[in-house]
């Protein structure tokens, strides 16, 4: 199974696109690291202050999937330089 979830963020004290990336590179290469999914800034590249973030995770086990995505969320939501506002989540 395939889960793909797509997350807006608001980032509060980005004042130009340069701190947006800076930011938004910072949290990406984490959550890489931290977990063994695919993710990426897929909208929103000329908003200072908000971002969409894509990802997705591969699994046999339903359970497993949303344990994980559950993980994602808590680390994610974890940053104070952003807030998730809105989250659309696929299984495939």
């Amino acid at each position: 199974m395939i889960l793909t979830c797509v997350s807006e963020f608001h980032i509060f004290d980005a004042g130009n696109l340069k701190e947006k990336r800076a930011v938004t590179r910072r949290i990406l290469t984490r959550t890489r690291q931290k977990f063994n999914i695919s993710i990426a800034e897929t909208a929103f590249h000329d908003k200072w202050q908000r971002t969409e973030i894509t990802f997705a995770i591969v699994s046999g086990d339903k359970k497993h999937l949303e344990k994980e995505l559950q993980a994602v969320f808590t680390f994610l939501d974890s940053f104070p330089e952003w807030e998730r506002s809105s989250a659309t989540i696929d299984f495939i």
